[in-house]
């Protein structure tokens, strides 16, 4: 607030503004004023013992020296108390630790990077490359990545799995030999466990639950058991709508294969709009991202949290199942869901076996007298097992 009876004694600029009271030694007060024009800032007496206000009578300039001064926040001290230099140390200490951390964070981000393309230079894919950069920009942010001693006390101290840990291990063990290094890795060792295996009538309700785009695609991995990326790049070209069949580019280094689909899956398919090449989003993170929303959904509707644990992976391991259950043939798993080796498919045997404890050897047994009947007993599920005595017997678990 401006008062026209004073002037800055250095300017002689008329342009003041209170800038507070300052109390002094001997329990008086002044006040201050602050010039607009050239920021310079003096005081005078503001009150006298009636608490009138006291005309100007001189000028005093704000003095560090005098002896009723008292120290602020806008004054500096010549000197510094040991109490003083000792937390001034401190924060420089606390400086070069984040100078430090802030150090070794780009280090850790230039060693990932180097690995990256040193995988990239490998020839491995880019779902290989983007899983292992992220387990160990996750283990950057707790140790030195070039200190295998730190890597192993950060591994001890996180509550994670063995068999999360035994991966993380592989994947150091690798980036150390990216960069000449080795180390003395801990015994971490894989724990098996049983997959979730979903009942079909729940699988049936989370499909019927969702967008006709995602309902259409739960449907395809039901029915094939195909990966989430081997559906997120199919493409139109790959459907025979006539035939009903599916062209799987695999991934993961799995064998490529063309497998039979339903008529329901192909109308759901067709209904789809043709916007892209592509049938689906190639971006599989936003199909997870909508289809959890959707299942979130589902499970509250339907009043069945056993929903909320079918993922899109969950649909393979169901298929691997039911082939194998209905069938009892590794050989055929193997080559529905496009396994290099027996080895991945055995699985699948174990599941089967703990679920089905109980083994259901009843069957329906069904003749056949001609190729027609032979068809009809072929399209409602029954097996062929052997011909006597000039016609043909077909069974089909109860």
């Amino acid at each position: 607030m401006s008062d026209t009876t004073l002037k800055c004694p250095q300017c002689s600029s008329e342009k003041l503004y209170r800038d507070g009271l300052r109390y002094l030694a001997d329990g008086s007060n002044v006040q201050r004023w602050l010039c607009r024009n050239c920021g310079y800032r003096f005081t005078k007496k503001s009150c006298n013992s009636s608490g009138a206000f006291q005309p100007l009578s001189r000028i005093q300039t704000q003095s560090l020296k005098t002896n009723f001064a008292i120290l602020s926040k806008r004054q500096v001290c010549d000197c510094l108390t040991e109490a003083s230099k000792n937390l001034t140390e401190v924060a420089r200490q606390e400086t070069a630790q984040r100078e430090g951390t802030t150090t070794n964070q780009h280090e850790a981000k230039d060693k990932i990077l180097q690995y990256a393309w040193w995988l990239k230079k490998k020839g491995r894919s880019e779902a290989t490359i983007k899983s292992r950069v992220r387990r160990l920009k996750g283990l950057a942010k707790h140790c030195n990545l070039m200190d295998p001693e730190a890597v192993k006390e950060t591994l001890a101290k996180l509550s994670q799995k063995n068999s999360t840990k035994a991966i993380t291990t592989s994947v150091y063990t690798n980036f150390l030999k990216c960069f000449g290094l080795t180390w003395e890795p801990p015994e971490y060792k894989m724990e098996e466990s049983i997959p979730f295996i979903p009942l079909e009538t729940e699988i049936d309700q989370l499909i019927a639950s969702c967008n006709k785009r995602t309902a259409a695609l739960l449907q395809l991995l039901k029915e094939t058991g195909a990966r989430i990326g081997e559906a997120a790049r199919l493409q139109w070209i790959d459907l025979d709508s006539e035939r009903r069949t599916l062209r799987i580019q695999a991934e993961k280094g799995s064998n490529p294969r063309m497998l039979g689909i339903s008529e329901k899956l192909v109308g759901m398919l067709n209904a789809l709009p043709k916007r892209s090449e592509y049938i689906f989003n190639p971006n599989t993170k936003a199909l997870r991202t909508s289809f959890v929303y959707q299942r979130a959904r589902a499970t509250v509707k339907l009043n069945n949290p056993r929903l909320k644990r079918i993922t899109f992976h969950t649909l393979r391991h169901w298929k691997g199942t039911m082939e194998y259950h209905k069938t009892k043939d590794p050989w055929h798993v193997k080559r529905i869901l496009g396994h290099k080796t027996l080895s991945s498919t055995e699985v699948y045997i174990n599941v089967e076996q703990a679920i089905f404890q109980i083994s259901n050897d009843e069957y329906h047994v069904k003749v056949a007298h001609d190729l027609k009947e032979a068809c009809q007993l072929l399209e409602t599920g029954f097996e062929y097992v052997t011909d006597m005595e000039g016609i043909k017997l077909f069974r089909k678990r109860k």
